[in-house]
């Protein structure tokens, strides 16, 4: 029978790809893996088509300094779904999608959401032959990574922070909008748990919004993360009239805004000025004014060696795919630390890459490699910066807090005091609505505006605009993806009996396997 056959063909090579998962960096941490994936260096067409790139430097602080914030939503897929939920109140206001991973709600979601990121694509990419792996494969090491995580999760309260931080950033977003005079109303798309990206996409069209602004709160550009949820707009903005008819553009990266760059050196002043580095009473000397007291408050302050933690990510997705992310993170800290320069201080710093696992190479220095080296080097201060993170999560409250931390502690340093993410901070906030409002003017036909200008574009950009105009003349039905090889159901049976025979060889011992190939890692999520 051919289904026999190939279902016991799927267990046998689903139990090659488990042995081999380590060297191919598919254990450990949730966030780690999704941005260490080996997906492809190309670009989403929805970036490269609708894309307004930054420039490579802004200088100068932020202006504004807008926003406010509010207890965040619990019912709804989105904060704008919410207010606009049952009229057409948001016809004339511009949509704000905020992208972001998403995490798990309850212990009770650790493996489903574990399930739903591994089942990405993106994060394990196997060869098309064997693309009907994916989801066995997703189940396989979700079930065996929930335990851990779930111990993870329960040491930070029992779930992930990060959607009532993203809902209350998406409402203090509309505030500090509103402020500039534009009526926005943000939604939320999470990655891998509720609210889904494709929901978000949902609650904006029935809404009724023409114009849509797509903004990931990565403050890096990475095909692993920002990447992977614009594919998923992709296939909408594709697939969906609707949402191919609304005026749209990204924003694909921040990381050099100066509202951001502020933001970020001000909270870490905050901490370098604060105790144990600076006593109280110069603190006040200072904020009155006293010469002599701001002197010597800079010099305290400039004692603690800053160290900067990114997320990691495999070193072949920089050598070999192209991925920006460490260029742009790297830009990050250069301009944050030009930034506290321009203040008077002259701390020492560093740049490390946390959350490794598995045995493949990933971005180097390894943030548990170089704590020991500044304790060695004589180091008793340090100011810890999680650059690349807008948000509490497992990776700030866990890895950092409690690992690092005493990793740092039983070396010798004495003195660590941990920046807190940006959360909703006013200058952040106010600089993502800078964001926004910079891009609103490429909402208007920025594709059809540089043909009539003759300014160079890419031919992907015009197969796009050609696409989509005879899809409008059309009117049909929305394109369907063709499918290869086996019938749907062919391959429903198929992963059933896969799925058996993988339960029936766990029983007599992939459990054992599963602990080796997972021996590495350090906790899953986000």
């Amino acid at each position: 029978c051919p289904y026999t056959v190939r279902g016991a063909a799927t267990m046998l090579v689903a139990l090659s790809l488990l042995i081999s998962a380590g060297a191919a960096g598919w254990s450990g941490s949730a966030v780690a893996v999704a941005r260490g994936s080996a997906a492809a260096a190309r670009p989403p067409a929805a970036v490269r088509a609708i894309a307004t790139p930054l420039p490579p430097r802004v200088d100068g602080g932020s202006s504004a300094q807008g926003g406010h914030s509010q207890q965040p939503l619990s019912a709804s897929s989105s904060v704008g779904a919410a207010k606009a939920a049952g009229g057409s109140e948001a016809d004339d206001s511009v949509a704000i999608m905020l992208l972001n991973l998403g995490g798990p709600d309850s212990l009770d979601a650790v493996e489903p959401f574990l399930y739903n990121l591994f089942a990405d694509p993106e994060i394990i990419t196997l060869p098309k032959p064997l693309s009907f792996l994916n989801k066995p494969l997703a189940w396989v090491i979700a079930k065996y990574r929930a335990p851990a995580s779930r111990e993870g999760y329960a040491s930070i309260g029992g779930s992930s922070p990060l959607l009532a931080t993203t809902r209350a950033q998406a409402s203090a977003l509309e505030g500090a909008l509103a402020e500039r005079g534009v009526d926005a109303r943000a939604y939320v798309a999470m990655r891998y748990w509720h609210p889904f990206t494709q929901d978000a996409a949902s609650d904006m069209l029935k809404a009724g919004h023409k114009r849509l602004v797509i903004l990931p709160l990565y403050p890096q550009f990475s095909v692993s993360t920002s990447g992977s949820s614009l594919r998923v707009l992709e296939d909408e903005f594709y697939d969906n009239p609707q949402f191919s008819r609304v005026s749209s553009i990204v924003v694909p990266a921040w990381y050099n805004r100066a509202g951001y760059v502020t933001a970020m050196a001000r909270l870490i002043e905050e901490q370098m000025v604060g105790a144990p580095f600076a006593d109280a009473e110069t603190r006040e000397a200072a904020r009155a004014g006293d010469a002599a007291a701001q002197a010597s408050l800079r010099a305290s302050a400039s004692k603690p060696h800053i160290f900067f933690s990114a997320h990691g990510l495999p070193a072949k997705y920089v050598t070999e795919l192209g991925d920006p992310y460490q260029a742009q993170t790297e830009a990050t800290v250069e301009l944050v630390m030009e930034r506290l320069r321009e203040w008077g201080y002259e701390n020492e710093y560093s740049l490390a890459y946390q959350s490794r696992v598995g045995p493949v190479k990933w971005l180097e220095p390894y943030t548990d490699d170089v704590i020991p080296e500044l304790a060695a080097a004589g180091v008793k201060d340090l100011v810890v910066v999680p650059i690349s993170f807008v948000s509490e999560h497992i990776e700030t409250l866990e890895e950092i807090d409690v690992e690092y931390r005493e990793l740092a502690l039983s070396l010798g340093i004495e003195r660590w005091r941990r920046v807190p993410a940006l959360g909703l901070d006013e200058r952040f906030i106010a600089a993502l609505a800078d964001a926004v409002l910079e891009a609103l003017p490429g909402l208007q036909e920025p594709t059809v505006r540089a043909i009539n200008e003759g300014t160079p574009v890419s031919l992907r950009v015009i197969n796009d605009l050609v696409a989509l105009s005879q899809k409008e003349v059309r009117a049909g039905p929305p394109r369907r993806r063709r499918r290869y090889g086996f019938t749907e159901t062919a391959e429903r049976i198929n992963g059933r009996i896969a799925m058996a025979a993988m339960s029936c060889v766990g029983i007599a011992g992939l459990r054992p396997i599963i602990d080796m190939v997972l021996s590495h890692s350090q906790g899953a999520g986000n």
